[in-house]
């Protein structure tokens, strides 16, 4: 997996940093406990410049690609492409990206235009159930482009995304749910498709809650 700075062989730092140039030197490791890959660098460096201005947006997105980055090596995934998927998951909301509104799609069509793996694309595309909001607002053939991955990483992503709550705190899956209901508020999308959203949202969490009580004990199942 290449970073779209390597595959465009750019030295545009914003967007595809060069692993010797300075800037790059300068960012903290991923949490994790490896270094950070060139997917993960590539991608803080694009959430920050889309993203480092909107508060809590900014907050929620540090703390969901903290979270990502401590599932990878329990859940025995790919540490780059996760933590890179959870920096990238909100760029969605960033003026700069906004076409449709559906901030799913809008920063998947976004990496898309920027050369970024249609990995991480379909990855950021289909966070958290974006399929079942895409399906109420009729973007689900728009959404259809990028790959629907059913896999550990992708339940990852969206759980640390469901763990992390709208100032960067770590809190548990229903808290994070019924906060974000309250907040978009009974007539918003994500409250129209909660009776199929909510379900999913839940199955997934405990997926990965399931899978961590094995690490914990020792060997996965």
């Amino acid at each position: 997996m290449t970073a779209p700075g390597l595959l465009h062989a750019s030295h545009d730092p914003v967007t595809s940093p060069d692993p010797l140039d300075p800037l790059t030197r300068l960012l903290p490791s991923s949490p994790a406990s490896a270094p950070a890959g060139p997917l993960t660098t590539a991608a803080r460096l694009l959430a920050e410049s889309l993203l480092g201005e909107m508060g809590n947006r900014w907050l929620h997105t540090r703390g969901v690609a903290e979270r990502a980055a401590g599932l990878a090596a329990p859940l025995g995934v790919d540490a780059d492409l996760l933590t890179a998927a959870a920096w990238l998951h909100d760029i969605g909301y960033a003026e700069r990206t906004v076409v449709t509104g559906f901030h799913p799609l809008d920063g998947a069509d976004h990496l898309t235009r920027g050369g970024w793996p249609v990995r991480v694309a379909g990855l950021v595309a289909y966070h958290s159930g974006a399929r079942f909001v895409a399906a109420a607002r009729g973007l689900s053939e728009a959404l259809a482009v990028y790959p629907d991955e059913r896999t550990v990483l992708a339940d990852a992503l969206t759980y640390a995304d469901q763990t992390v709550g709208p100032d960067g705190a770590r809190v548990d899956p229903v808290s994070r749910y019924a906060e974000m209901l309250h907040r978009h508020g009974p007539c918003s999308w994500n409250a129209r498709v909660d009776a199929d959203r909510g379900p999913y949202l839940r199955a997934i969490a405990r997926r990965v809650e399931y899978l961590l009580s094995f690490t914990e004990a020792g060997a996965l199942p």
